[in-house]
């Protein structure tokens, strides 16, 4: 039988207290019906000044080395997906592998924005395949309100915090057992202009926030996304009916829904969160699954395809047998 990566524990963090669309009001021109028809956004999390990217990282990654059952010492990589790392380098995983006790392997970023979880599960997952580890931690950590322009109400009020991890072991299962079954991503630099931070540590003139064309990152989500999904689906001679849930990037609601209404999915089987957490990026996937995982909606034997889109632009999907 085949070897393959499969995934054995979810685990998330959230910082603080939920900051509400009223409360967010009191410091930004907008409102609770402005933000919530447009995106259906209720409230977000926002990281307090020592909850740092890896620290966030960090304590999603042990919830989900405890519910896997796995020690520290088992893990042979870290893969850790953010836009908003703590430092241009070491990279945030480095701080991670540190703030665990992980003496032995790899550790390294993904940076490819809100598709950043289903790049690095794309690299996890071939190196598996691969033989090079038995079993990696990947994480989507983010900490976009220190990048954000709270100027900009029409971007300020999209984003929150927080962190979600997987384990994911190498195992050998046959066609009908867990695993991932196939990653596919795409980017397209063309299109960088539409979703990205103006600044870098080359461009210190740069004022570092998060720049937005709504209208035209819609646009190309609704298409992109949709491709995304049929690829993965022909790649394993799949149909819509097959899936048992869909876990997207959590952007925006009306995405959310044309995807869902594309497969042909109740809604009771679209894992949906941006109402609670808002768009988180990276962590946004890792972050829906774990909540429905422990809440028991996603249970051993289901299909679960995942699909995300970013600054890039960047996309992809995935398909997992749990």
């Amino acid at each position: 039988m085949p070897l393959r990566s499969v995934l054995r524990g979810v685990g998330k963090y959230l910082p603080g207290e939920p900051v509400s669309n009223d409360e967010l009001a009191q410091r930004v021109d907008t409102s609770d019906a402005w933000i919530t028809e447009r995106t259906g956004i209720k409230q977000r999390y926002f990281a307090q000044p020592h909850e740092s990217c890896a620290f966030m990282g960090a304590a999603a990654a042990r919830a989900a080395l405890s519910r896997a059952g796995i020690d520290a010492a088992q893990v042979d990589g870290i893969i850790l997906a953010t836009a908003t790392p703590d430092q241009a380098f070491p990279a945030t995983a480095v701080h991670v592998q540190a703030a665990l006790g992980v003496h032995q392997g790899f550790a390294f970023d993904v940076a490819a924005a809100c598709s950043g979880f289903i790049y690095g599960l794309s690299i996890a997952d071939a190196m598996i395949r691969a033989g090079q580890a038995k079993t990696i931690l990947l994480i989507g950590s983010e900490v976009y309100s220190r990048i954000l322009n709270w100027q900009d109400r029409g971007t300020c009020v999209l984003f929150g915090d927080g962190a979600g991890a997987i384990v994911l072991t190498a195992e050998t299962t046959d066609s009908g057992g867990p695993g991932v079954l196939s990653t596919h991503i795409h980017a397209d630099g063309r299109l960088g202009d539409i979703l990205y931070v103006d600044g870098a540590v080359g461009q210190p003139d740069k004022p570092g926030h998060l720049v937005m064309n709504g209208r035209e990152v819609f646009r190309h989500a609704v298409a992109k996304l949709a491709g995304a999904v049929d690829e993965v689906l022909a790649s394993n001679q799949l149909n819509y009916k097959d899936i048992d849930w869909l876990v997207p990037h959590q952007a925006n609601r009306r995405i959310i829904d044309a995807i869902g209404k594309r497969l042909g999915l109740g809604a009771e089987q679209v894992v949906v969160t941006v109402d609670q957490h808002a768009n988180t990026s990276a962590a946004s996937i890792p972050l829906a699954l774990a909540e429905a995982v422990e809440d028991g909606r996603i249970k051993p034997g289901h299909l679960v395809l995942m699909e995300a889109l970013g600054g890039g632009l960047t996309w992809g999907s995935a398909l997992v047998r749990m």
